[in-house]
């Protein structure tokens, strides 16, 4: 991480999960600290502000099973290429959400880039959803599928191209409830998933050190993706998707701070963060912190 400038987008995106609230997760994580957490490090810190984003009433769902199909591909389309341009100009973008679908618009502009990324995906689920397997309709359950290339044309189309990750360096750490569908396109791919019962055997040092090697084999840098769901709902009440049982409080810090070590990570989106169903905005100031772990803050 030579780069010593942070630029912030954020995304206030809810129009790709069924429960709102995640519309107000930029707002969250910056009012929790972050740009003043991030200088004390360190880190110049360009804020994009926030892309404009229709909301759920003001629209109709035209297919149940793309649900706001034409205002994803909207936000995306404008999101990838202000991904693109922070590339070309040196800096980190920083993507904070927002429900998941904008890791459709976050890969396809680093992909548009041209330099070749590894992928450390952090969450509950697989994300790895089409229009074939979804049960919900929900598109912030499809975008790694999406960048691999499967799902909607309208979709996987953004950017160019179909790929936009390889799944030879792409990891997932921390799932533990996918759909049947879902798992078995994911056991025929070459991505790397890390679940829950891992991280219990192996311990969160090893995955992450796998998980990094996996990623940065043959590539320029690591983009992670975090959604705070991956974490224990105790420690990370204000999330749209919880589920028991999820990462610890210290093994997250650990699994961020392992990747400020490797001094490989080039890219970062932090979504799903709900002050609706939060406390005290608890799950807001962990994401600060795992952001700031990221980044190089150390506890001594």
């Amino acid at each position: 991480m030579q780069k010593k400038v942070i630029r912030i987008i954020g995304v206030p995106i809810d129009l790709g999960a069924d429960r709102r609230g995640v519309d107000m997760g930029p707002s969250a994580i910056r009012y929790a600290g972050l740009n003043k957490r991030l200088k004390q490090i360190g880190w110049k810190v360009e804020d994009y502000g926030n892309l404009e984003v229709p909301v759920p009433e003001t629209r109709e769902i035209k297919n149940k099973r793309l649900k706001y199909l034409e205002e994803i591909v909207m936000i995306n389309e404008q999101l990838h290429l202000i991904v693109a341009e922070a590339i070309k100009d040196g800096v980190i973008p920083l993507i904070l959400g927002g429900d998941h679908s904008l890791g459709i618009g976050t890969l396809a502009g680093l992909a548009l880039s041209k330099q070749s990324f590894g992928l450390i995906w952090f969450d509950t689920h697989g994300d790895y959803n089409s229009l074939d397997t979804t049960e919900s309709g929900n598109i912030h359950g499809m975008p790694l599928a999406i960048a691999n290339g499967i799902g909607a044309q309208e979709l996987t189309s953004i950017g160019g191209g179909i790929k936009k990750i390889r799944e030879e360096n792409t990891v997932i750490i921390g799932a533990r409830e996918m759909d049947p569908q879902e798992k078995e396109m994911l056991r025929k791919s070459k991505i790397t998933v890390f679940t829950m019962r891992d991280i219990d055997q192996m311990g969160m040092m090893e995955v992450v050190r796998q998980g990094i090697k996996v990623a940065s084999e043959g590539t320029d840098g690591i983009h992670v993706s975090f959604d705070l769901d991956v974490i224990d709902p105790e420690e990370a009440p204000g999330v749209g998707t919880p589920v028991p049982g999820g990462v610890t409080y210290r093994e997250a810090h650990l699994a961020m701070e392992l990747l400020a070590d490797s001094g490989r990570l080039s890219s970062m989106d932090v979504v799903e963060v709900n002050p609706i169903l939060d406390t005290n905005n608890k799950t807001a100031k962990l994401a600060v912190g795992l952001i700031s772990s990221a980044f190089g803050e150390r506890i001594y």
